[in-house]
């Protein structure tokens, strides 16, 4: 066990050079935030590779009205992507347990409140892409730039992108530089000053 853990740890650092630009101290680029984080998340390239065991929300809301977010999956494990609010208790995994996270889990499974809202018609290998698409009215799933019709809805209030990981996963959060072309009007997630 402290074998696979010291493995996974040392992938989780290692891994080269995603391709992303280097990114400079800024108010305004949307990352993994580590104020609000569970105490065993470990949050490595910039802000962008979540590993350890918990969750963490991105720094900002989803303010604009079409948002679009992408997640590469590095190393399988237990883990779970989609959207939160700043209630949400990021130090227990699996999220979507709760009113405060809608999440698509490692299984394949769209869980809220504990209850399964949907099911993938396929799982999530690794070196997949797993885009996110929210309007305030549904959250839509994305593997590889397909849609995978899977519209979850109910979601209210101001809702944070969320990863979580346990069991040696690794996932890559991007927030501009896609791998896939955003569903026609989505776009990045915009920082509220920058909507002024």
């Amino acid at each position: 066990m402290a074998e696979c853990i010291t493995s996974c740890f040392r992938k989780c650092l290692d891994t080269p050079n995603l391709g992303y630009n280097s990114l400079e101290e800024t108010s305004d680029i949307v990352l993994l935030d580590t104020k609000n984080m569970g105490q065993d998340v470990v949050l490595v390239k910039n802000g962008l590779r979540i590993c350890g065991s918990g969750g963490a929300l991105a720094n900002y809301p989803l303010v604009q009205n079409k948002a679009y977010f992408e997640v590469k999956l590095q190393q399988n494990g237990l883990w779970g992507v989609g959207l939160a609010n700043s209630e949400v208790d990021l130090n227990h995994v699996p999220l979507g347990q709760d009113s405060h996270s809608w999440v698509l889990t490692s299984e394949g499974t769209i869980t809220h409140e504990g209850e399964v809202v949907d099911k993938l018609p396929e799982v999530l290998q690794e070196g997949d892409v797993l885009g996110i698409t929210y309007d305030h009215v549904e959250m839509n799933f994305f593997i590889n730039g397909k849609p995978l019709h899977t519209p979850i809805t109910g979601i209210k209030g101001e809702v944070y992108p969320v990863l979580y990981v346990d069991d040696g996963a690794i996932l890559d959060a991007t927030f501009s530089k896609f791998y896939h072309q955003p569903p026609q009007g989505f776009d990045k997630i915009m920082v509220e000053k920058s909507l002024l």
